[in-house]
C-alpha cells in the first residue's frame, strides 16, 4: 500500500444516533492544496477535528507519513508540522497581535530550531507581514476588523512553520479584496521559500470554504463530503459536474449550475 504524506482512512464519528462521519478516506501530497467541501451539515467541521486533535474518532485512522497519529493530541500534531485555524476565531482581546502570534510559538517544534528567546518576536512579525497586518502588529486584538482577525490566525498557525495547514473557512465574513490577497498568501505559502525569519519548503493545505469560486481557482483537488460521507475526489472543474455533487448542493440532477471557478 502506498505511503501517503498524510491520509484519512475509514475515520468515522457519532454523536448519539447521528453518525456525522462515516467511514470517510482521502489524501495530501506533499504542497497540494486540498478543498473539503458539501452543504451544511455534511461533516466537513467534525472531519476538521478529527483531523487536529480535537475530536477522537470512533474508527478509521488519522496518518502522518505512514506513521498512525490518530490518538496523538493537538499539541502534538503541531510539533508533527500539522496547524490548523478554526472557523470562529477566539484571540486573546486584550493583547496585541503580535503577542498573539508569539504565544503560539511557545511550543517544542518551534523552541528547538535554534536561538527561540532571540527569534520569537521576530519571527511573530514576519507571519504578520506574510498576511499583510504587520501595520497593526501593537493593535490589540479586540480592536480590528473581523477580516484582519482571520488574517491573524492564518499568521498564528504559519508561525510555527507548518507542513501542513487545515484552513476552515478561512475565506468566510471577508470581502472580495480581502479574499484575494488572502487566497494570495496562500498561494505564496503553498510554493515555499524564506519569508523573514520564517521558512518553508512548500506547505500542503486542507481548505473547508464555502466561497466556492475562489476555491476553485486555487485547489488541486477537491473532496465533496455529503451526509458524512466523501461523495467525490477529483479535479476541481470534473467535482463540481458530477451530478452527483449537483444533486446535493442543488437538489436535483439538471438544475443551473452556478459558475463557480
Amino acid at each position: 500500500m502506498r505511503e501517503h504524506f498524510f491520509a484519512v482512512s475509514e475515520l468515522s464519528k457519532r454523536f448519539g444516533g447521528l453518525e456525522a462521519v462515516r467511514r470517510a478516506s482521502f489524501s495530501v501530497e506533499p504542497q497540494e492544496i486540498v478543498g473539503l467541501i458539501g452543504p451544511n451539515g455534511a461533516g466537513k467541521t467534525t472531519l476538521v477535528r478529527m483531523i487536529m486533535g480535537l475530536l477522537r474518532p470512533d474508527g478509521g485512522k488519522v496518518l502522518w507519513k505512514g506513521q498512525d497519529i490518530t490518538r496523538h493530541p493537538t499539541w502534538k500534531r503541531v510539533v508533527h508540522g500539522i496547524t490548523g485555524t478554526f472557523q470562529n476565531s477566539r484571540p486573546m482581546k486584550r493583547l496585541p497581535l503580535i503577542a498573539n502570534v508569539m504565544v503560539g510559538l511557545h511550543n517544542p517544534r518551534v523552541r528547538g530550531q535554534g536561538e527561540w528567546v532571540k527569534t520569537v518576536e521576530a519571527r511573530a512579525l514576519d507571519a504578520l507581514e506574510f498576511v499583510g497586518i504587520s501595520d497593526l502588529a501593537m493593535s490589540p486584538a479586540g480592536a480590528v476588523s473581523q477580516g484582519d482577525l482571520k488574517r491573524l490566525e492564518i499568521a498564528r498557525a504559519i508561525a510555527t512553520e507548518p507542513e501542513l495547514l487545515v484552513l476552515d473557512e478561512p475565506f468566510a465574513g471577508l470581502t472580495q479584496a480581502e479574499t484575494r490577497l488572502l487566497a494570495n498568501s496562500v498561494h505564496r505559502l503553498r510554493k515555499g521559500g524564506r519569508f523573514g525569519r520564517l521558512h518553508s519548503e512548500g506547505c500542503a493545505m486542507i481548505i473547508v470554504e464555502h466561497k466556492l469560486s475562489e476555491l476553485m481557482r486555487i485547489a488541486d483537488r477537491i473532496v465533496v463530503m455529503h451526509f458524512g460521507e466523501v461523495l467525490a475526489d477529483g479535479h476541481p472543474e470534473r467535482v463540481v459536474q458530477d451530478p452527483r455533487v449537483v444533486e446535493a448542493y442543488l437538489g436535483k440532477v439538471g438544475a443551473h449550475v452556478p459558475e463557480v471557478f
